[in-house]
């Protein structure tokens, strides 16, 4: 039975439901005890890679309490850990981990570069598969007609491949969205929402990494459709969406009424869709997702970080009472919280898949860093996360920063803030999250609206450096409130930031410039990303562009002296 069969068949359904709110049901009853699942996680990785080389140098036999764990494990990221990693993946066994991994998990990280993330069958039966399920607990609770039928869902993060890069040891090295897990793992309802649509597996040929080419085929395929959930996770790859329709538009009804797909033979034509669809443009002028799928429920994606600004204004894109839903707060390491209910941002620890660490987000993260448990976190402030967990990941930084929004059996909930890297230039030391919060109290205090942003440090007169903000913004901005929004953004940021409003009072940094790009810059600048071969997961909001060559690209305007950096 094939996924569109099996997404058709009620009972397949049915089961699907009872997992996925049987495992969020569990995952609530787990932080009622906390404390114990937090020793369990411990005790059961400890246990199981004692005997691999990692666990005997790190004394994991002696391990009893988290205490023994941090004197013996220093935080690792993924370059302290890669050396192990690269002979697992050309083929040693019980390196990191007691189970061989079946695949690894790809990531591009904040260089560019890819991570190989061993995945193993433990790992992803004792700490993925849980938290997996329940994230789609309270979208089928809510809404639960976008199961009803195979077609409903938008599923633009699938992307299966038939032949898949690989390691030296011959496992893949795919993303996550890449795998078949019910094939790998055995798990056969792990199927997303979405993977049995006719653009599940497309149905006509396109190069792996053509992803333009694959974006247009599932858009072209869903628009005869009642799409009624669009799921992203990247937040970015959603704010696109709307973005295309405008920019394929004559080719998709063309191809709609000629019943062609990529310009070759694909179903009968339906000249009937395609009037329809021009009308609906001709009539509203610019035609949008909410015109297309008029049924459209609900979004899921991050709802956090830079897509907190422009999030608003996209749900209107897709209709009105349109949701959104929040994806984990996860990396392709592992998890860290997952929304057991329609929070729009707040997600529960998911606190008997992963030991979790945490440390102020203004610290510096060392191998010896004195790190904090959950219960000792604070509401409304900013840290890293360090975790580890069976599948050979130990008191590992994943480089991302949580916010601690509230509690929830006493177990704090938190949401996605940023990434952890820092941007220095004068000593100021500005996090994503800081800069995002105050972009967001000028747009406020302002009533500008921010479609989305980008900065770099330059080079001022008498050699003080000042930031350049790069926004688009909804509409035209006149320079009085440009100026004004700048001033803004300047004392938001000091506010957010003890270091900034320093580097600002000593005069060791300048007042920071905005400068307007037109409202479908970065949009244009994620699609030359992903035509370049960059699978669309990975091509994500960032705010701090340092390097000259991406500044351009988004800008038009190259680096003055920096060419060639």
């Amino acid at each position: 039975m094939n996924l569109s069969d099996e997404w058709a068949n009620p009972d397949r359904v049915r089961r699907y439901r009872e997992r996925v709110l049987g495992e969020r049901e569990g995952m609530a009853a787990a932080l009622g005890d906390a404390a114990e699942q937090q020793r369990r996680v411990l005790r059961e990785l400890v246990e199981f890679n004692a005997d691999t080389e990692y666990g005997r140098a790190h004394g994991f036999a002696s391990v009893r309490e988290a205490a023994d764990f941090r004197k013996a494990v220093p935080v690792n990221d993924y370059a302290a850990l890669s050396p192990y990693i690269e002979r697992m993946a050309a083929g040693e066994s019980a390196v990191l981990s007691a189970d061989d991994p079946a695949v690894y998990f790809t990531s591009s990280g904040t260089t560019g570069k890819h991570k190989k993330i061993p995945v193993t069958p433990a790992f992803m039966r004792h700490t993925f598969f849980p938290f997996y399920f329940a994230a789609w607990a309270p979208l089928i609770e809510a809404h639960p007609d976008v199961l009803e039928r195979p077609d409903a869902v938008l599923n633009l993060k699938h992307d299966p491949l038939s032949a898949p890069p690989v390691t030296a040891s011959g496992l893949p090295h795919v993303g996550a969205s890449q795998v078949d897990f019910g094939a790998k793992f055995g798990e056969p309802l792990s199927a997303e929402p979405g993977t049995g649509a006719p653009w599940g597996v497309l149905p006509v040929p396109v190069e792996a990494n053509e992803h333009l080419d694959k974006a247009y085929l599932r858009l072209r395929l869903a628009a005869v459709s009642d799409v009624r959930l669009v799921i992203g996770i990247n937040p970015a790859m959603v704010a696109a969406l709307p973005y295309q329709l405008r920019l394929w538009w004559p080719r998709l009804v063309k191809e709609i009424h000629d019943g062609t797909l990529g310009g070759l033979p694909h179903t009968h034509p339906d000249p009937a869709r395609a009037r329809e669809l021009e009308r609906l443009a001709g009539h509203f002028g610019t035609i949008r997702p909410a015109h297309l799928w008029p049924r459209m429920r609900a979004l899921f994606c991050w709802t956090t970080g830079m897509a907190s600004l422009y999030l608003p204004r996209l749900r209107e894109e897709f209709g009105a009472g349109v949701a959104t839903l929040s994806a984990p707060v996860a990396a392709s390491e592992g998890p860290v919280g997952v929304a057991l209910d329609r929070h729009t941002s707040a997600c529960s620890l998911t606190v008997g898949a992963s030991l979790y660490e945490f440390l102020d987000a203004d610290e510096d993260l060392t191998p010896d860093a004195t790190t904090l448990t959950w219960d000792e976190l604070e509401e409304g402030r900013d840290y890293h996360v360090v975790f580890s967990h069976i599948g050979g990941l130990y008191r590992y930084a994943v480089g991302d920063v949580v916010r601690v929004v509230d509690r929830v059996a006493g177990v704090p909930r938190v949401s996605y803030a940023g990434r952890a890297t820092r941007s220095s230039v004068a000593g100021e030391r500005l996090r994503d999250a800081q800069v995002i919060r105050a972009l967001d109290e000028a747009s406020r205090s302002t009533g500008l609206d921010v479609r989305n942003a980008a900065c770099r440090a330059d080079d001022g007169d008498g050699g003080v450096p000042f930031y350049t903000f790069a926004l688009a913004g909804y509409g035209a901005w006149s320079a009085a409130e440009t100026e004004r929004f700048a001033a803004l953004l300047d004392t938001a940021i000091g506010r957010e930031s003890r270091d900034y409003r320093a580097a600002r009072a000593e005069g060791r940094l300048g007042a920071p410039t905005v400068r307007l790009l037109d409202e479908e810059a970065f949009l244009r600048d994620w699609h030359t990303a992903v035509a370049a071969g960059v699978r669309p997961t990975q091509v994500k909001d960032r705010l701090f562009r340092q390097d000259p060559a991406l500044w351009e690209r988004l800008t038009g305007t190259a680096v003055p002296g920096r060419e060639g950096q």
